[in-house]
């Protein structure tokens, strides 16, 4: 990865021979130009009034392009990746807004960017048009005839890729060791703002966490990423899992853990490196320039161990949840039985089951029949993701306002075989 340059402008590639950005799944369009030749705002390229040149020199330089001389404090000759000193595209960059000619010179960058097919060219102008933090992850991976790495291959950097987002998202929402279903849904909403590009090879992939609102997901994942590195190297050099259960605090979960062993299992290596929005700034707290977190193959079994000890060590959660009955079944007419409900209030899932006495049963049903939620006390267990409510006691129906009930009268006409159910066996998820 390239690092950003500082705010002069100046830098060049780190030289490790790491590619540039790979292009978003959908490319931006080449914009139209205007009778001057320049690209018409508004038509996929950034006004160029509104752009800083320290911020497209510090895009240029992240994304492979070297600067190639120019006078000192007044601009800058930028050439693309993989071009020799005289040769190829080249953009010529002001340092500063301070000479008259300096909107003209952007708006004539921008329009060779537009027309640019070096790939990079379209990440600049993303980077410009919509400010955003990248995590960018590669795996080390034998390549087949072509050059390029097989679909399967692919497929399974993109899932670890989605793992290691969520599990920042979630890290966002709250610190545990296992989330299970906790915040889940709204972890995954936190995410859909985020734009995903592929390396034309497949071994590469880049996630663009637009700032706002991704910027928490991105930062989360910085010290969580730094803290599994830590635990893993205390684990290998000690044997002791202590470390892991500190970083818990930092983002580091069962979720995290299986992300990075799904990213590292058939590798000989893997890296996960950000790089921060240079017109939003360095959050405080973490370095200017992130070196790439490394994982081997080596670290696979700390990582294992460490999931399974989230797993079986997050404790239950003493909750308090109020749902609307939308699955009931017991083996026979009288004593207790199962529900389902849709959870409203008191716990950050979706749905949990739990198992009520006779009674309880009977209030459930008869709640639900006149379109009201119940009201239960328990303990929201760890074992099957957060999904179960042990304990039960206090089941109440619940006052709801009048658009609420008939919503769920509406609900139970269209399902009225949830009462139907008991002879079928229930499906444990």
């Amino acid at each position: 990865m390239h690092r950003p340059i500082d705010e002069s402008g100046h830098g060049a590639g780190d030289g490790a021979g790491r590619g540039p950005v790979p292009p978003p799944y959908r490319p931006h369009p080449v914009p139209p130009v205007d009778s001057g030749g320049r690209s018409a705002p508004g038509d996929g390229v950034p006004d160029p009034g509104r752009v800083d040149p320290r911020v497209l020199g510090a895009l240029l330089a992240r994304h492979g392009w070297r600067r190639r001389g120019g006078a000192a404090g007044r601009y800058g000759r930028w050439t693309p990746p993989g071009s020799g000193p005289g040769g190829g595209t080249s953009l010529l960059v002001p340092d500063t807004l301070a000479f008259p000619d300096c909107e003209d010179l952007i708006g004539e960058a921008l329009t060779a960017l537009a027309r640019s097919g070096t790939p990079s060219a379209r990440e600049v102008l993303t980077g410009l048009a919509v400010p955003s933090d990248e995590i960018r992850w590669w795996r080390e991976v034998p390549t087949g005839p072509a050059g390029t790495v097989p679909w399967p291959v692919q497929e399974q950097l993109r899932s670890a890729a989605r793992k290691i987002l969520l599990a920042g998202a979630l890290a966002v929402r709250g610190r545990a060791g296992y989330h299970g279903s906790r915040h889940r849904a709204a972890a995954q909403a936190a995410l859909e703002p985020v734009v995903v590009g592929t390396d034309p090879g497949g071994r590469a992939l880049t996630a663009f966490l637009p700032v706002p609102p991704g910027r928490p997901v991105a930062v989360r994942l910085y010290h969580a990423l730094h803290a599994a590195r830590e635990a893993v190297d205390y684990q290998r050099a000690t044997g002791g899992m202590d470390a892991f259960d500190s970083a818990v605090e930092a983002g580091v979960s069962r979720e995290l853990t299986e992300g990075l062993v799904a990213l590292v299992r058939g590798t000989e290596g893997a890296r996960v490196a950000l790089a921060w929005a240079p017109a939003a700034g360095v959050p405080e707290g973490c370095a200017a320039w992130p070196e790439p977190v490394e994982f081997s193959p080596g670290d696979l079994p700390a990582l294992r161990e460490a999931s399974a000890r989230y797993l079986t060590d997050e404790p239950s959660v003493p909750v308090r949840v109020t749902g609307a009955v939308v699955r009931m079944r017991r083996s026979g007419p009288r004593g207790e039985g199962r529900v389902r409900l849709r959870v409203l209030g008191g716990a950050d899932v979706g749905h949990v089951r739990v198992t009520l006495d006779e009674e309880a049963y009977r209030t459930a049903g008869h709640a639900h029949l006149v379109g009201l939620p119940i009201r239960v006390v328990g303990r929201l267990e760890s074992r099957g993701g957060f999904r179960r409510l042990t304990g039960a006691s206090g089941v109440v129906p619940v006052q709801v306002d009048e658009a609420e009930r008939d919503r769920l009268m509406k609900s139970l006409h269209e399902n009225l075989d949830f009462l139907e159910e008991a002879c079928e066996p229930e499906e444990e998820r």
